[in-house]
C-alpha cells in the first residue's frame, strides 16, 4: 500500500491527530470512561504515566472568573470566629493573624524538630531518600494548601492543622503507636492514639493556647479512614472538644467518630491519605520491598505523581463552591483499592512487621517499665527526670497543675512518644547495656564489601570488613 499524494498523507495525519486529541480530551475530563473499552484505555494510559487529569474547562473558567472579580465565597473559616482557651491572649493583628500565630507556635515547639528522625513507614534503613515524618507533614501541607487555594479556603488554618497533625506521633511509626497503646491500656485502662496525643502536646504538655479550630483539625485528621464525601460538623466550645478527647482515651473506637469542624480540616484529612498513598510506594521500592508495577492499575494511577495530581483535580472538580469535600465514585473506589493494596503489600508485609514486632515491641516494654519504676521511686538522676520532666518544665507556660504531678503512666507515655527512632535506640542501650536486643540498620548499599584496605593513622594498611 503506497500513498503518492502528499496532500492525502497530510490530511490523514491531521485526522489521526484530531482523533487522538479528542480521545485524550474526553478521557482527561472523565467524559468517556463509562464505555468499557475506553475505560480500559483510560486505565492503561494513567498506569503508564501518559495521562494526568486536568480540571474541566467549566470549573477552570469559574475559578478564574471568581478570582478576577474578587469573589472568594463564604466557605472559608472566618478568623473573627476563632476560639481559644484564653481569649485575652494571642489576639490577631495585621501581621500575625489568628492561625499564623498557631503555625508559629507549632513550628517552634521543641517536638517539631523531632519529626526529622521519626519513622513514616520504614524504620531500619540508613537511606536519606526514604521518607521520614518531617517530610510527610510538609507534603500533607502542600497538597492541602493546593486544594484549599483552588476552593478559596483559609490557607493558614490548613497549614496549622497539617504541620501539627503528627507532632505527637511515636517513634517507629504506627507500630510504635500500637505498642504504646498496648502498654498504657495494660497499666491504667486508657488508650493512646497519635492524633489525640498531638493535641496533648500542643494543649497540655506545652499549653500554647492553640485555637480550637486547629486542635479539632488535628484530632480529627485520621488518615486511616477514607470517605467519598467530607461534611464538616461545626464545633463551638472547648467543653465539647474536651469531652470528645476524653472519650477517645476511654474507648479508641471514638477516634474514628471525630469529624473536622471546618472545611479546612476536611481538606487536610483527605490530603493526609493522598500524601502517603503514592509516597509509601516510592519508599517501598527504595527499600527493595516492592516494585511499583506490583500494584494493580486503577483510575487514579499507580505512581505517586499521578495519584497526587488525579485526586487533587477530582476533589476540586467535585467540591468547588460546595459546603463539603467530595470525590466522584470512580476515584473514590480507586482510592480505596489503592489503599487496600498498600495495606496488603506494604504495611502488612512480613518483613516490615516482623522487625518491629520482634525487636521494638520488647524493647519498648522494658523501657516503659524501667522509666515508670524510676519515676515512682523518685530517681532524680533517671533520664525521665533529666531529659523529660526538666526539659518540659523549661517551657515557661502557665499550667493548671505542675507537670510532674501528672499521672505517672501518662508522663512515661509522654516521654516515649516524644522520642525519635535514634534517641529511643540510644536510650535503650544506655538503660540496658547487657541486653541482646538491638536495632541493626540496613545500609543504602546493597552489596557486601569485604576486606576494604585503607591506610591507618600510623601509615599501615588495615583490613576492614564492611557487612
Amino acid at each position: 500500500f503506497k500513498i503518492n499524494n502528499s496532500m492525502t498523507v497530510l490530511a490523514m495525519s491531521a485526522g489521526l491527530l484530531f482523533i487522538l486529541m479528542l480521545c485524550r480530551y474526553l478521557l482527561t475530563n472523565g467524559l468517556a470512561v463509562r464505555h468499557p473499552r475506553l475505560k480500559k484505555f483510560h486505565l492503561y494510559l494513567v498506569a503508564r504515566g501518559n495521562l494526568n487529569e486536568r480540571l474541566s474547562d467549566e470549573i477552570s473558567a469559574r475559578i478564574k472568573n471568581d478570582r478576577e472579580n474578587g469573589f472568594a465565597g463564604n466557605l472559608a473559616f472566618n478568623e473573627v470566629n476563632v476560639v481559644r482557651r484564653d481569649s485575652n491572649k494571642d489576639k490577631a493583628n495585621i501581621i500575625r493573624t489568628a492561625f499564623i500565630r498557631d503555625i508559629d507556635k507549632i513550628i517552634h515547639c521543641p517536638y517539631y524538630n523531632r519529626y526529622a528522625d521519626k519513622t513514616q513507614v520504614f524504620s531500619f534503613y540508613k537511606n536519606d531518600d526514604i521518607t521520614r515524618r518531617g517530610l510527610h507533614v510538609q507534603l500533607v501541607s502542600r497538597i492541602a494548601r493546593t486544594i484549599g487555594k483552588a476552593l478559596g479556603l483559609n490557607l493558614d488554618l490548613i497549614e496549622a492543622i497539617a504541620l501539627g497533625h503528627d507532632i505527637g506521633h511515636t517513634p517507629f511509626g504506627h507500630a510504635g503507636e500500637e505498642f504504646l497503646d498496648e502498654l498504657l491500656f495494660e497499666h491504667i485502662g486508657r488508650h493512646f492514639s497519635h492524633n489525640i496525643h498531638s493535641v496533648r502536646v500542643l494543649d497540655k504538655i506545652f499549653p500554647y493556647n492553640i485555637s480550637l479550630q486547629t486542635l479539632n483539625g488535628i484530632a480529627a485528621h485520621d488518615g486511616e479512614i477514607e470517605l467519598s464525601e467530607y461534611y464538616p460538623v461545626p464545633l463551638d466550645t472547648f467543653e465539647e472538644f474536651d469531652n470528645q478527647i476524653e472519650n477517645c482515651y476511654i474507648d479508641k473506637k471514638n477516634v474514628r467518630k471525630l469529624v473536622p469542624g471546618t472545611l479546612e480540616g476536611c481538606v487536610m484529612r483527605i490530603s493526609d491519605i493522598i500524601a502517603y498513598l503514592g509516597k509509601d510506594r516510592q519508599d517501598a521500592e527504595k527499600a527493595s520491598i516492592l516494585k511499583t508495577d506490583a500494584y494493580e492499575e486503577c483510575a487514579i494511577g499507580t505512581y505517586n505523581a499521578e495519584i497526587i495530581n488525579n485526586l487533587i483535580v477530582n476533589i476540586i472538580e467535585n467540591s468547588y463552591g460546595k459546603p463539603y469535600i467530595k470525590m466522584d465514585a470512580e476515584h473514590f473506589e480507586a482510592l480505596k483499592k489503592a489503599k487496600s493494596d498498600n495495606y496488603e503489600l506494604i504495611y502488612k508485609n512480613d518483613i516490615v512487621k516482623a522487625e518491629t514486632h520482634n525487636i521494638v515491641r520488647p524493647m519498648m516494654r522494658q523501657m516503659y517499665e524501667r522509666l515508670l519504676s524510676d519515676l515512682t521511686l523518685g530517681k532524680n538522676d533517671s533520664p525521665i527526670f533529666t531529659h523529660h520532666i526538666d526539659y518540659v518544665n523549661k517551657a515557661h507556660y502557665k499550667r493548671d497543675i505542675p507537670y510532674e504531678q501528672t499521672e505517672p503512666n501518662q508522663i512515661v507515655v509522654d516521654y516515649i512518644a516524644s522520642m525519635t527512632d535514634d534517641y529511643f535506640t540510644d536510650l535503650y542501650a544506655y538503660l540496658f547495656p547487657e541486653s541482646e536486643l538491638n536495632i541493626i540498620y540496613k545500609a543504602i548499599y546493597k552489596k557486601t564489601i569485604n576486606e576494604i584496605k585503607f591506610k591507618g593513622l600510623e601509615g599501615d594498611w588495615i583490613n576492614f570488613e564492611w557487612v
